[in-house]
């Protein structure tokens, strides 16, 4: 049987969110170079070269009493962009614990930096968007 509404704009049944568990995602990208030291002469990853970077963050949890959000997407976005700041347009080598600035490590470096600012963070995501690759650090 549906429910027949007296004003469609005002009359709507209420939607609860009390409870249950959210996970929100955002995303800021980031330009960068590295190199690939202990790559035989030759190798193309020896040499310096540069990505694009995309960095995604995942926050889990309930709704905010009295916000109706896990949390405030532009709040995300902020701590998100300090974190690529500290990467944007560097040599991720000279960054320390990114000796070998692999996507893997590059994720965890991430992590690290976001947990203290983020305390339901659940996952990071890496990606190179042009080369069609990503690293995903699932956190416990």
């Amino acid at each position: 049987m549906a429910i027949e509404l007296t004003d469609t704009q005002t009359d709507r049944p209420a939607v609860k969110v009390e409870g249950q568990v959210f996970e929100i995602t955002k995303a800021v990208s980031f330009e960068a170079a590295h190199y690939m030291g202990g790559k035989p002469e030759g190798h193309p990853y020896r040499n310096v070269h540069g990505h694009s970077f995309r960095l995604e963050a995942t926050v889990a949890g309930t709704v905010r009493a009295g916000e109706e959000w896990v949390q405030d997407f532009s709040e995300l976005a902020a701590i998100l962009a300090q974190t690529a700041e500290k990467l944007d347009h560097r040599l991720l080598n000279e960054i320390e614990g990114l000796d070998v600035p692999t996507l893997e490590r590059i994720a965890v470096w991430a992590a690290n930096d976001l947990k203290p600012k983020l305390p339901g963070l659940k996952q990071v995501v890496l990606a190179r968007p042009s080369l069609d690759e990503r690293c995903v650090l699932v956190l416990g």
